[in-house]
């Protein structure tokens, strides 16, 4: 039963609650949030949008034209055909440009999330300081636009598959099994980054300096089986390498993802995205002192 407590005159009510309700509440509470702010989403969601290309002529044809020309250039500069590992004897050979392409996405996805993160509570002083703002709802914001350009360069990247292969997989139709995780993984990501920058500008020059080494430590540009042991395995610590693996088998491959893999990206999301909520959560009422 709940108690009733009396704290500098006002009453608050203190809940007894076990263990595992205790944890039932905590893995439920971020999805509540967002269910109960959907309104303040939708409507700077839709502000973040329009911003993006403001005062542009061709507007939101921008989002289109740079996928466009970057897998043209890719196309230009890497003619080799590259035969995967996996794919069947007369399975299709995907161009090299294709291949590094569909590691961009995902790699890109990761990186506007983790270059803006640190400083993303800084751009919101003004409401978090004069206003009952929900500033745990920003992560979930940014990583909603960052997904409306990372579908773009998705429907640009299949587009251009079905223009060199002449089809697409059926298992393309899994593509939201690895969208909805990665998605979990840069909210929780972000919270705990958006944290980490309100105490110190420092996270976002260290993002600004890391960032880039990720893009060679992750298999974009070549096959992690192509890795001598024990390299080939443990570059499956970072967390990119499956999400990159998994969209080459479901896009290029046409097959299923090896469940280990899946398996393991889907235990760093949900550990990333209750970890980085937790964090966030700890200092929220720090959080507004500091910024």
């Amino acid at each position: 039963m709940p108690s009733v407590k009396v704290v500098n005159g006002k009453q608050i009510v203190v809940e007894n609650l076990g263990p595992l309700q205790r944890a039932s509440r905590f893995v439920m509470r971020p999805f509540e949030q967002m269910v109960q702010h959907q309104d303040l989403i939708a409507a700077i969601l839709r502000r973040e949008i329009r911003e993006r290309f403001k005062g542009s002529v061709a507007g939101w044809i921008w989002a289109v034209v740079a996928p466009l020309l970057a897998i043209t250039v890719y196309s230009f500069a890497f003619s080799t055909n590259l035969k995967l590992p996996g794919a069947a004897e007369d399975g299709p050979i995907i161009t090299y440009s294709l291949f590094i392409f569909s590691g961009i996405v995902v790699f890109n996805f990761w990186s506007e999330m983790a270059f803006r993160a640190p400083m993303l509570l800084h751009e919101y002083t003004h409401f978090i300081k004069q206003t009952i703002f929900p500033s745990d709802m920003l992560a979930v914001i940014s990583t909603l636009r960052a997904t409306a350009y990372t579908l773009i360069s998705m429907g640009v990247m299949l587009l251009f598959q079905i223009a060199i292969t002449g089809s697409l997989p059926w298992t393309v139709l899994l593509i939201p099994l690895t969208f909805i995780p990665f998605m979990a993984f840069l909210i929780g990501m972000s919270w705990f980054l958006c944290a980490l920058g309100a105490f110190t500008r420092d996270a976002g020059y260290f993002m600004i300096n890391v960032v880039p080494l990720f893009m060679f430590a992750t298999p974009i540009f070549y096959q992690h089986g192509t890795l001598p042991a024990p390299f080939d395995f443990w570059i499956y610590a970072n967390a990119l390498t499956g999400y990159v693996e998994v969209m080459r088998d479901i896009v290029l491959l046409g097959k299923v993802p090896n469940l280990i893999v899946y398996g393991w990206t889907l235990f760093t999301s949900v550990v990333t995205f209750y970890f980085g909520y937790w964090f966030f959560d700890r200092y929220r009422n720090v959080i507004v002192d500091v910024i």
